[in-house]
């Protein structure tokens, strides 16, 4: 007997209404979000299936199909929608941050290890948790994934690539520090999302960013 989920086994959503004419993409971001709730729930990407799905939707599952063909589609679908969520925060905090680069450049890594103590599942999903597609077995194509995240790192290799312009930065290679500070930050979020006692000091992600960086001194 095929055991089943708590996500598949919870109560449904009363019946979704159909779409009106020219609402044919509701329904797709309506599974999207159905499929990102069930994440931050469960915290386990297996919740989330085709079953699972249609019940907190108010669907039935061959509905899904004329959007998604299987779940790693759909999965896919709720990364890069954080992906995207996740630059848009982070062009946010630039913006906030005002004309200097040192600050626009703090102000996005900070946004970033943000992000990712508010969303931990989300982010653990984003950067490989289980959701590991097998490409010869679903939807999913490698240049699907290869092309996640590209938006926020051409964002952090800008700011740096500011900070070097103005003097504020001695790197000589722009584009792979930033690729070195990213998974510095990456590090860092992930400690602080598995280590219950804390034994760093409390300016540790400055000292990431501005060594990383090459910052000089102010």
């Amino acid at each position: 007997m095929k055991e089943t989920t708590p996500a598949e086994t919870a109560a449904p959503k009363p019946t979704r209404a159909r779409n009106r004419r020219g609402e044919g993409n509701r329904l797709r971001d309506d599974i999207v979000s159905a499929a990102t709730e069930l994440l931050d729930e469960t915290g386990d990407e297996r919740a989330i299936t085709l079953r699972s799905v249609a019940r907190r939707v108010g669907i039935a599952a061959p509905s899904i199909y004329p959007h998604f063909p299987d779940q790693p589609a759909i999965m896919l679908a709720v990364v890069q929608g954080e992906f995207a969520e996740l630059g848009r925060e982070l062009r946010i905090c630039a913006e906030q941050a005002g004309d200097d680069p040192r600050d626009r450049l703090f102000a996005i890594c900070e946004g970033y290890l943000r992000y990712a103590r508010e969303h931990p599942e989300r982010y653990r999903t984003m950067f490989g948790g289980l959701w590991m597609p097998s490409l010869g077995d679903s939807s999913v194509t490698e240049a699907d994934l290869a092309d996640l995240g590209l938006d926020t790192m051409e964002l952090l290799i800008g700011a740096l690539s500011e900070c070097v312009a103005t003097g504020q930065s001695t790197s000589a290679d722009p584009g792979g520090d930033a690729i070195a500070l990213w998974l510095g930050l990456h590090g860092l979020a992930h400690q602080r999302a598995v280590t219950r006692v804390h034994f760093w000091p409390p300016d540790t992600g400055d000292r990431i960013i501005a060594s990383l960086a090459h910052l000089t001194a102010t």
